[in-house]
């Protein structure tokens, strides 16, 4: 089963050259959204395995506040997230954070191999943690 990657963009452009590389080049379902998603619950609905998300929305930090949201709660914080960018300073200012919740950096303008080359590393990161935590939750049972 292809994994599923949330992209959360404001530009249309680059939301439609996410989804032609993603699902049509490299096979993966993608779910597109044009503003910063405020309620867990919606993204546990969409059970992305992978989320590319920008930092700056119009002059808004609200990407910032998506991460932080989605790192606090037990049902998201591992899902593996890709920051797509060209907020240069807002990445140096929150770089201690980011490194800190094992967040990945691509700056706009970015290079589809290294996309590529990051997505596919998170998301065997990703299958690989999610299947010893299963294992750990059927010890305890």
């Amino acid at each position: 089963m292809a994994a599923r990657i949330l992209v959360v963009n404001d530009t249309q452009e680059i939301l439609e050259l996410f989804r032609l590389f993603l699902e049509e080049e490299e096979g993966y379902e993608v779910i597109l959204a044009g503003t910063p998603i405020q309620q867990v619950t919606d993204v546990e609905h969409i059970h992305p395995d992978l989320i590319v998300l920008d930092l700056v929305f119009g002059d808004e930090k609200t990407g910032l506040q998506m991460l932080q949201m989605l790192k606090m709660q037990r049902s998201t914080a591992t899902i593996p997230v890709i920051v797509c960018t060209a907020a240069l300073d807002l990445v140096r200012e929150q770089e201690g954070y980011l490194v800190s919740q094992g967040v990945r950096v691509l700056y706009k303008p970015f290079d589809l191999d290294h996309l590529s080359t990051h997505v596919k590393q998170l998301l065997q990161t990703h299958e690989h943690v999610s299947s010893v935590m299963k294992k750990e939750r059927k010890k305890d049972t």
